[in-house]
């Protein structure tokens, strides 16, 4: 009898576990891989021979000229969106659908994650965004915009010598100290010089709380995101115990510091401190990000773990993804010396039209370097992908031939993956040459809208974009005042992306030399 029950049995757990959950999307008539493809590809992704990115562009590639294919993260059901009329339509005017970003853990095991505007869900994501959006208006940002150039310039001030010799620095390690102090000062209003100290407790603790990377790593963040009731049961978190503790002592205690000493600080903690007394007021700006529900909605009661999480998860932000940025920036500037002199001229035109000195406004009227940024967020996005929960029935209607209607069912998950689409030649050709001039006043009107998508889309959008564009823009004039970013020889290139983190990322580092100008003008 057992001969016979073996097989049966091992033929069940074959098709029931290994064969039935990636049938999901074929069943409604979704274009996706094979069952035994799909194994490979997350059998790759899982034992990381193929770095996330290259995972999600095949996936993104495979099935040209579809508006949309089926893909799964390990056996949950995730809808690849491709075509930029759809994308318009999901997030944008049928966003009350897909209101949500997927669950990733839950409140109880991870309060200061589960609690974050990015995690925050329905009604409660609502009032949060309402409260945190005049935080990051134009008017916010020039307030600190004294407080990141005197960063800037303290960072740059470490690499200064009297002699013309190159000196080489791994720039993912010397850019994260720098994120590391802006956000530290701009958010926390605490104080650090990360290249001179480089063991101070927030430095170490942010690179703690960031840290994404490594085998183990890697799968908790999996099963998190597949899972959140296996990650309860094992005691899965974003983050640790250490690091919630951490900065709840920071926030709390700079806020008591605050309120006792009646100090006022442009910086983030004095904007959450503002919006937990109702004092914030929702500036027009005309965009997405700040319509609809900010207007009546500004009386959210903000508790010391909420003000905590918001500010934490700023740092999160822009600790990591903001440094990679910059790092891509760098690399681009270097291998293509053509572009780094010329954004050098317009570095030098604005100091000599300001004396000297660089300022807000001189800073914003930039228009290479904002074409060099935008170019490199184009190649190089801070995400290789973003999702949308389905939050109730939702069809999307056949448009192309052999398509089916698609019905979709609360819980189910959409995704936009730009680094494929930023890579796709149907919407930017030559996609792996790195030219800014994609985006001189001319050409950027060429892009079709919902194609690029650095920071997202829509009412989702991320709201620390005009905050993570400053820094940057601000470290890349100072940089370049005083030096050429030139290759050196522990310099990879091309670029080899790394293949056991989970964002876009150098696999043996950003190595690269700072050579002093001879003549700064």
């Amino acid at each position: 009898m057992a001969m016979f029950l073996i097989p049966i049995g091992l033929c069940l757990f074959v098709y029931f576990v290994l064969i039935r959950p990636f049938q999901y999307w074929t069943k409604r008539g979704v274009i996706q891989f094979s069952v035994w493809r799909l194994w490979l590809e997350n059998l790759k992704m899982f034992l990381q021979f193929n770095s996330l990115s290259d995972s999600f562009k095949v996936l993104y590639d495979a099935f040209p000229g579809v508006r949309y294919s089926g893909m799964y993260q390990i056996t949950k059901p995730v809808l690849v969106i491709k075509d930029p009329e759809l994308i318009k339509q999901i997030t944008v005017k049928d966003f009350d659908h897909f209101i949500d970003h997927s669950q990733f853990n839950n409140e109880e095991s991870d309060p200061l994650w589960e609690k974050n505007l990015f995690s925050l869900k329905g009604e409660r994501w609502k009032d949060m965004r309402a409260t945190l959006s005049p935080s990051f208006t134009s008017s916010k940002m020039k307030a600190m915009f004294g407080i990141m150039a005197e960063c800037a310039e303290n960072f740059v001030n470490h690499f200064k010598n009297d002699n013309l010799e190159t000196a080489t620095f791994e720039f993912k390690d010397i850019f994260t100290r720098f994120t590391n102090d802006v956000i530290a000062s701009v958010s926390f209003g605490v104080n650090c010089d990360s290249i001179k100290d480089r063991d101070n407790e927030f430095y170490l603790m942010g690179k703690l709380a960031t840290n994404l990377s490594g085998f183990w790593r890697s799968i908790s963040i999996f099963i998190m995101m597949t899972s959140p009731k296996l990650a309860k049961f094992l005691g899965l978190r974003i983050f640790s115990e250490k690091v919630s503790a951490f900065f709840r002592n920071v926030v709390i205690g700079n806020m008591e510091a605050r309120e006792k000493s009646g100090i006022v600080r442009p910086d983030m903690i004095n904007l959450l401190m503002e919006a937990r007394k109702g004092k914030l007021k929702h500036e027009r700006s005309g965009e997405v990000i700040d319509s609809g529900f900010a207007e009546e909605r500004q009386k959210l009661q903000l508790t010391d773990d909420d003000v905590t999480a918001q500010a934490l998860i700023f740092f999160f932000g822009g600790f990591e993804s903001v440094a990679t940025l910059m790092c891509f920036a760098a690399y681009e500037l270097a291998v293509d010396p053509f572009v780094q002199e010329r954004l050098q001229k317009e570095v030098d035109n604005v100091l000599r039209k300001g004396n000297g000195t660089l300022t807000y406004e001189a800073l914003m009227r930039m228009e290479y370097l904002d074409m060099v940024v935008s170019e490199t967020l184009r190649k190089w996005p801070a995400s290789v992908g973003f999702d949308r929960l389905c939050v109730k029935p939702y069809t999307i209607q056949p448009e192309m031939k052999n398509e089916k209607p698609v019905n979709l069912e609360k819980g189910d998950i959409v995704m936009m993956i730009m680094y494929g689409m930023h890579l796709d030649e149907k919407y930017f050709p030559n996609p792996d040459r790195f030219d800014p001039e994609r985006f001189n006043k001319e050409n950027r009107k060429n892009i079709t809208p919902y194609t690029y998508m650095p920071f997202g889309i829509g009412p989702r959008s991320c709201i620390g974009n005009r905050f993570a564009l400053l820094e940057t823009k601000i470290l890349i004039f100072n940089i370049l005042k005083h030096f050429d970013i030139v290759v050196v020889d522990k310099s990879v290139v091309p670029i080899k992306l790394a293949r056991k983190q989970m964002s876009l990322n150098a696999e043996k580092g950003f190595w690269f030399g700072l050579k002093p100008r001879k003549v700064v003008s």
